[in-house]
C-alpha cells in the first residue's frame, strides 16, 4: 500500500510517535562502520597518486586511472547488490560484500604492482558497493519515520569518515613502506566490520511479501509514478555543485581567493567537518518539519544561491569573504543527500528499496564522473566566477523537479 502525504500535513505529533528500537541504535552503529570501511577501501587509491608519481615515476594519468577503479567497479555492482539486499536482507549483503572487499585489498597486499592495485581495486570497489545501498537499508528499516532523517544523517557520515581515514594513513604508510603496505589498514578495517556484522546485523522486521507477478508489478514504484525518477534527477542535477566545489575548490582559494596552500587547506578540511554535521542538522530538521521533499526543495534553491555568492566573493576579491562563501556553499551542496537517501528509500518500500538505492548511488556517480573534465574545461575557457555561475543552473533547475509531497510506501 502507497501512502501519499501531502505538503500541507502537519509533522508527526510526539503523541504518535513510534518509539525507536533499542537495537536500531545498534544496527546505525554497524551500517556506519560498515559504509566507512567500505569507503576507506575505494578512497584509499586516490591517496596513493603521490607515491606512485614521485616515486615509482607513473604518469599522472594512469595515477589518475587507478584511483578511479573502485568507483568503476562500484557503479557496474550498486544495483545488483541493491536487489539482492531486497531479496535475502541486508545482513549477509553487508558482511558477505565487506568479506569480498576484504579478499581483495588483502590481493593488493600481497601481490603488489600498479597492475595488481588496478585490478584488486575494480573488483573491491565492486564488492564495497554492497554497503553503500545496504547499510541505508539497515537503517531505515530499523528506525522510525520521524528518526530516520536524524539516523540517516548520522550514517551519511561515513563517507567522510572513510575519506579521513584514507587520507590519515595512506600517503604516510605509502611513503614508508610501499603502496602495498598503505592497504593494510583498510583490509583490517574491511575483514573486522565483515566479522561484527555477521555477528550483530539483524535484517528489519518486514510485512508477509504480496505474491504474483500482478502483484510484483503493482507494488513497483517505478511504475506507479515518477516520484523516484524525479527523486534521482533532482540529486544528479545537485551532485554539479557538490563536486565542482570538492573537485576545485581548493585551487580556487589558492589560484583566485589568493590563500596559501596551509590556510586554503584548513578552510577546505574545515568545510568537510562541518558539512558532515550539517547532514545530522538537515536530517533532524526534516524529522520535525515531517517532510523530505520541502526541505530538499530548499536546499536545492540555497545551493544555487550559494553557487553565485561564491562567483560574487570571487569578482570582489574579498579573501575572507571567498572562505566564507566556500564554506557554506560545501556545507549546503551536500545537504540533499540524506534527505534524497531516505526520501528514496521511504518511496520505494521495503522490497523495492535496496535497488532504488542502488540506482539512486549509480545516477550519482556516473554523473560526478562528467563533473571534473566538464567543469575543469569551463574553467579554463571563462575562468572561475562565470564557471561558478554556469554551475547553479543545475541546483536551480533541480527545483522545479522536486516532488510536490512525500510519498511513504508501507
Amino acid at each position: 500500500m502507497t501512502t501519499r502525504h501531502t505538503k500541507n500535513d502537519p509533522a508527526p505529533a510526539t503523541a504518535q510517535r513510534v518509539p525507536t528500537p533499542p537495537k536500531a541504535w545498534l544496527m546505525l552503529a554497524l551500517g556506519v562502520g560498515a559504509q566507512t570501511s567500505g569507503t576507506a577501501f575505494v578512497s584509499a587509491p586516490a591517496f596513493l597518486i603521490p607515491e606512485l608519481h614521485t616515486q615509482l615515476g607513473i604518469p599522472l594519468a594512469q595515477a589518475g586511472l587507478l584511483a578511479t577503479a573502485p568507483t568503476i567497479g562500484m557503479v557496474f555492482t550498486l544495483i545488483a547488490w541493491g536487489a539482492l539486499a531486497d531479496r535475502i536482507g541486508e545482513r549477509w549483503v553487508i558482511s558477505g560484500g565487506l568479506a569480498l572487499t576484504t579478499l581483495a585489498a588483502l590481493g593488493a597486499v600481497v601481490i603488489p604492482g600498479y597492475v595488481s592495485l588496478g585490478v584488486f581495486g575494480l573488483l573491491g570497489g565492486a564488492a564495497a558497493a554492497s554497503t553503500n545501498v545496504a547499510s541505508g537499508r539497515v537503517v531505515v528499516g530499523w528506525f522510525p519515520r520521524d528518526r530516520r532523517g536524524l539516523a540517516m544523517g548520522i550514517r551519511q557520515m561515513a563517507q567522510p569518515f572513510g575519506v579521513t581515514i584514507a587520507a590519515m594513513t595512506v600517503p604516510t604508510t605509502a611513503a614508508a613502506y610501499g603502496p602495498a603496505a598503505a592497504m593494510i589498514l583498510p583490509t583490517a578495517l574491511c575483514g573486522v566490520i565483515a566479522v561484527l556484522s555477521a555477528r550483530w546485523i539483524e535484517n528489519p522486521p518486514r510485512s508477509a511479501p504480496s505474491s504474483g507477478p500482478a502483484a510484483d508489478e503493482a507494488t513497483n514504484p517505478y511504475r506507479s509514478g515518477s516520484f523516484l525518477w524525479r527523486i534521482h534527477a533532482v540529486s544528479v542535477l545537485l551532485v554539479v555543485p557538490q563536486f565542482t566545489l570538492s573537485t576545485f575548490g581548493l585551487v580556487w582559494l589558492m589560484a583566485d581567493a589568493g590563500m596559501d596552500s596551509v590556510a586554503a587547506g584548513a578552510v577546505v578540511g574545515g568545510a568537510q567537518v562541518v558539512g558532515a554535521l550539517g547532514r545530522i542538522v538537515v536530517g533532524g530538521w526534516s524529522d520535525r518539519l515531517g517532510s523530505r521533499v520541502r526541505l530538499l526543495r530548499w536546499v536545492a534553491a540555497a545551493a544555487a544561491a550559494t553557487m553565485v555568492l561564491a562567483a560574487v566573493t570571487d569578482i570582489a576579491s574579498i579573501r575572507a569573504a571567498a572562505a566564507v562563501a566556500f564554506v557554506v556553499a560545501s556545507i549546503v551542496s551536500v545537504a540533499d543527500n540524506g534527505l534524497a537517501f531516505t526520501s528514496v528509500a521511504e518511496a520505494a518500500g521495503p522490497r523495492w528499496s535496496g535497488a532504488a538505492l542502488g540506482a539512486q548511488n549509480t545516477g550519482q556517480f556516473l554523473a560526478a564522473s562528467g563533473v571534473g573534465p566538464a567543469v575543469g574545461a569551463l574553467i579554463a575557457t571563462v575562468g572561475y566566477p562565470l564557471a561558478f555561475c554556469l554551475v547553479a543552473i543545475a541546483p536551480l533547475a533541480a527545483v522545479p523537479l522536486v516532488p510536490a509531497r512525500d510519498i511513504h510506501a508501507e
